[in-house]
């Protein structure tokens, strides 16, 4: 079943949905991961009823951080700001669906985090419980 999910991933990192900028937005934010490098901007279009109608994101990073990016920017195209605020990190880990380890957490986690900034107009704190870990020592890149 991981093989499903990770296909899935690699899927969303090679051909991200809602990816570019929105010439308008009414909110946005952008934040980084200083464990790895990973940069993500995320903008929002919202209708009358402070729903999300448009998300667009950007930027760069590893294949979990991008792919989470590209998954939960399909879940909360509909979702209200109230609503999207209040995710927690089981919201992203339900949707890469692989268990995460604590050395790519905040990868996983960085498309929340620039969510929520967005939707408060402010920077928030990675979740509670994400690990303080080490950035990877070389080698190729865990997914």
């Amino acid at each position: 079943m991981d093989d499903l999910y990770r296909e899935n991933i690699l899927d969303h990192y090679k051909q991200p949905h809602n990816w570019g900028e929105l010439a308008d937005p009414d909110l946005e934010f952008e934040d980084f991961n200083p464990l790895c490098g990973d940069e993500l901007k995320v903008q929002l279009k919202l209708d009358g009823d402070n729903r999300v109608e448009e998300v667009r994101f950007s930027g760069h990073g590893c294949a979990i951080s991008q792919a989470s990016a590209s998954m939960a920017s399909d879940e909360v195209i509909g979702m209200p700001v109230e609503e999207l605020v209040r995710l927690d990190k089981s919201f992203i880990l339900e949707l890469l669906g692989i268990d995460i380890s604590a050395t790519r957490m905040k990868c996983a986690l960085l498309s929340l985090k620039v969510l929520k900034g967005a939707g408060l107009g402010h920077e928030v704190e990675w979740e509670s419980g994400t690990p303080e870990a080490a950035a990877p020592a070389g080698g190729p890149s865990e997914l």
